[in-house]
């Protein structure tokens, strides 16, 4: 078989999902850890639903988050509010390429368009992320349905 690329995509009901990562199931946001230090991204269905980017702000490093506290803010034309974040720990890192271009998310949400770097303070809350290929297929599928559903996605 061919070789797994670095950022293997799967399409999963007409979105690209990345599989080699956790997803936070309370938003649509992915978690890639190496070591304590996590990186943290917008999955393609929350920059679907949150439209055209606008603005991205974040706290500065060295602040401490709580998981469901929010890492900064979004401005798009969908959405405005908080990003929650998807873990406890210390912000030690920001994209400054998407606050310069916040498009970058929506061209990349899985790779240079992530949005900022986590030192983890409970490296166990990886287990409340959903992660494994199949499990995170199914849950998006059912969060593409769910959204269909409310009508939050055009067809």
């Amino acid at each position: 078989g061919a070789a797994m690329s670095e950022n293997p995509i799967a399409e999963v009901s007409g979105f690209g999902v990345a599989l080699d990562r956790a997803y936070d199931p309370a938003g649509h946001f992915w978690v890639s850890a190496g070591g304590a230090v996590a990186r943290v991204g917008m999955d393609a269905l929350g920059v679907e639903t949150s439209g055209t980017i606008a603005q991205l702000a974040f706290l500065p490093i060295g602040e401490d988050l709580k998981r469901g506290e929010a890492f900064g803010s979004l401005e798009a034309a969908k959405f405005v509010g908080p990003l929650a974040s998807p873990l406890s720990g210390t912000v030690t890192a920001t994209n400054d390429a998407v606050v310069a271009d916040p498009a970058l998310v929506e061209r990349d949400p899985y790779g240079d368009g992530w949005l900022v770097e986590v030192r983890m303070a409970d490296p166990g809350e990886l287990g409340e992320l959903i992660s494994g290929a199949d499990a995170i297929a199914a849950w998006f599928a059912a969060e593409v349905e769910d959204y269909r559903l409310k009508g939050v996605l055009a067809e």
